[in-house]
């Protein structure tokens, strides 16, 4: 709904409502497989609703004042949402074509559950140039999360920005080769509340029957002194356009600085829960961007345009919690947390190679602490720092060719200067042990150490080494890659032809989407993360079930009357 009020003010409301109702049913089977035999199978049956509603209500005005122009927001807005979840299930079903509760006997179980998320917010924004050539804009919010207690539920988060377009300088003017230069500034902080629990400040417990009475346990301990994460972030750069239109782009400057960060800190087993939701630490990313299009050939009938982008940046942990910081950071079985590295900070056992004498893998013992000392005894080695996942650069290219009708396409990615932990290719370089029947090798197996093959990188194969495939650096490759993501032919036919046709447009094309990849290894997708980890897919690393996007063919014919 808009309402005009008087000229240059605008009011404005926007409701928005998404209902989701999902019904689910599954039966397993009585015959054969794992619920077979006394179990009589599965039947089970469950109800989710999810209901939210948006409301936005803005004020807004417009006004010249001869060379200086202002435009003014004000506004309130909210958001409400509510997941409802109901299930059951019983086992020994009784006619197997039937997917209802009532059609089993054995072991009844229920659930349901309730889930409500609200957040409101104010809003203010003003922008004003003067001759648009000098800009400057400013706005303020104040918003309430209802993951935090009402005593810490609102923050203030803002922003500020200047602009300037330089071309229209006098002592630009005359510059025929800048078609426009464009400087830019801005800094503000915006607020994250994301802990990963609907009611983050309570303690909650789960109820269990013991001797036909309550029994309490404490299923996730809250924090009402938690509140809102705050991310600090610089942005400066500069927009151009030259030569006409042939060369245009971005190049800019970032830095972001989160304060406050939502952490769930992990607890000793002795204070009876895992772990309790804080506002601890503080990290930083900075980095660059370039942003590159521009035109090679131009002429009536045709024309050669080519693009470019890349992003560089790095990331930072500057504080931690006092008590991870005096044990050196947090330690996981892939990752280390800790002042001065990254959230992306691999951290394993450091593999040295192959004996030469007798086909072991051997590790190195403490690298962090200056012991190169080699072993073939997996649980003598301790896990090493073993740098950052992230990539130095990353980013995309691609060309485009139009001529006499026709237009050809080509759109590639890439990344440059990262480590990625292969844990597909892990799998599949196993012992050949008891467990591992019908599981494949990979080709690299046949370089394994022999007694004519001494100096190789890959272990003796035999299966009594129970440390032949454990997580270590002899997995964590180079994530370099190139992507040929798409490309695109088509033609056009020309109008005097179409128009005999009734037509205003015909165009005949055919496109290919993820056609190729090139990674340090054939099998590894280096996009589908940052590669931090074991061989688990929680890990971001590449697994035995993780799949590159499919490749596909298209063709078409686009019509316009």
């Amino acid at each position: 709904v808009e309402v005009s009020i008087i000229e240059g003010l605008k009011a404005t409301a926007n409701w928005g409502m998404d209902l989701d109702n999902t019904r689910y049913t599954e039966l397993i089977n009585p015959y054969y497989g794992q619920y077979a035999g006394n179990t009589g199978g599965v039947v089970g049956v469950s109800h989710s609703r999810v209901f939210s509603i948006n409301q936005q209500y803005l004020l807004t005005y417009k006004k010249n004042f001869g060379d200086h122009n202002i435009d003014l927001l004000a506004g309130f807005e909210s958001y409400d949402y509510k997941n409802q979840a109901l299930s059951g299930s019983k086992q020994k079903v009784y006619n197997p074509n039937i997917v209802e509760l009532n059609n089993a006997i054995n072991t009844p179980s229920a659930n349901s559950s309730t889930a409500n998320y609200a957040t409101a917010g104010f809003l203010f924004r003003a922008q004003y140039d003067y001759l648009e050539k000098y800009f400057a804009s400013a706005s303020f919010r104040r918003d309430a999360s209802s993951r935090f207690h009402p005593d810490n539920r609102w923050g203030n988060f803002w922003s500020v920005g200047l602009g300037w377009l330089m071309n229209k300088e006098s002592f630009l003017q005359n510059t025929s080769w800048i078609d426009m230069l464009k400087f830019k500034i801005s800094y503000g902080a915006q607020g994250n509340d994301n802990i990963g629990n609907y009611y983050a400040y309570l303690d909650q417990y789960t109820v269990s029957n013991s001797n036909n009475d309550f029994a309490l346990a404490l299923s996730y301990k809250g924090n009402k002194d938690i509140t809102w994460e705050t991310s600090h972030s610089f942005n400066t750069g500069f927009d151009f356009e030259f030569f006409k239109g042939r060369l245009s782009g971005t190049v800019e400057y970032f830095s972001r600085k989160t304060t406050d960060m939502l952490y769930n800190k992990p607890m000793n087993a002795s204070a009876g829960y895992a772990s309790i939701p804080m506002n601890v630490g503080s990290m930083t990313n900075k980095g660059v961007e370039l942003d590159l299009n521009g035109i090679i050939l131009r002429g009536k009938d045709y024309e050669w345009a080519m693009n470019f982008n890349l992003t560089h940046y790095t990331n930072k942990i500057t504080a931690l919690d006092p008590d991870l910081e005096k044990n050196g950071g947090q330690k996981g079985s892939y990752y280390i947390y800790r002042v001065g590295g990254s959230l992306y900070q691999s951290y394993l056992k450091t593999y040295a190679g192959v004996d030469p004498d007798t086909g072991k893998a051997l590790y190195y013992v403490d690298p962090d602490n200056g012991d190169y000392t080699k072993t073939s005894n997996y649980e003598e080695a301790q896990q090493a720092d073993q740098g950052t996942t992230l990539p130095k650069v990353y980013g995309g290219l691609g060309t485009s060719v139009r001529f006499y009708g026709f237009d050809f396409s080509l759109q590639l990615s890439y990344q440059l200067g990262g480590k990625y932990y292969d844990g597909a290719y892990q799998a599949y370089m196993h012992n050949g042990n008891s467990g591992m029947q019908g599981t494949n090798w990979s080709t690299d197996i046949r370089k394994a150490w022999t007694p004519d093959n001494r100096y190789t990188d890959v272990p003796r194969l035999s299966a009594s080494d129970a440390s032949y495939q454990q997580d270590s650096s002899r997995f964590l490759v180079s994530s370099d890659y190139l992507s040929l993501n798409n490309i695109t032919l088509g033609y056009t036919i020309p109008k005097r032809l179409t128009s005999k046709l009734g037509l205003s447009h015909c165009r005949v094309y055919l496109t290919a989407d993820n056609v190729a990849l090139l990674s340090a290894r054939k099998g590894l997708d280096p996009r589908l993360g940052l590669g931090l980890g074991s061989s688990t897919a929680e890990s971001g690393a590449n697994t035995t079930s993780s799949y590159s996007a499919m490749r596909t063919i298209t063709g078409g014919i686009s019509l316009t009357f």
